[in-house]
């Protein structure tokens, strides 16, 4: 399938059990970011004031799904914010720093509610399911997939 043919209609998607864990992974995430961000005595503020910063990268998907997908899925994996953390702490600076544990923690929070990384056919395709259908029917289809 070349990159510009017509997407299914329906993405792939982790189903069951493995998509409880991945999403109680992302929860770790989310709490590991608090934690180490308490343990490095920023201000308290910033968590709140950044947390949603990194939805920035959805800007893409106003030049189509492709390429807002291609941003998004760059704001939303873990490498940019490993980078901006590592720079952080080897230059000490602080503001870097807690810049990427905020981000580590916005992309555990996106994945714990169900917000996975995006397919090029829409912004609601995830590798965590389909953002329209999961929020409709998450209970049905996880104890028919579960049992």
């Amino acid at each position: 399938m070349s990159p510009h043919a017509p997407a299914p209609a329906e993405a792939p998607a982790v189903v069951g059990r493995p998509r409880h864990w991945l999403r109680l992974d992302a929860l770790v995430v989310l709490v590991a970011s608090l934690g180490v961000f308490h343990f490095t005595h920023q201000h308290w503020w910033l968590y709140p004031a950044l947390l949603f910063v990194p939805d920035v990268f959805m800007i893409g998907y106003v030049r189509g799904t492709s390429l807002g997908a291609a941003l998004y899925n760059a704001g939303h994996s873990y490498f940019l914010p490993a980078l901006v953390l590592a720079w952080g702490w080897s230059g000490h600076h602080d503001l870097a720093s807690a810049i990427g544990i905020i981000w580590f923690g916005h992309v555990g929070w996106d994945r714990f509610f169900g917000y996975g990384l995006k397919y090029d056919s829409h912004f609601q395709h995830t590798h965590l399911g389909n953002l329209a259908r999961t929020s409709r029917t998450a209970p049905a289809a996880s104890r028919s997939v579960d049992q």
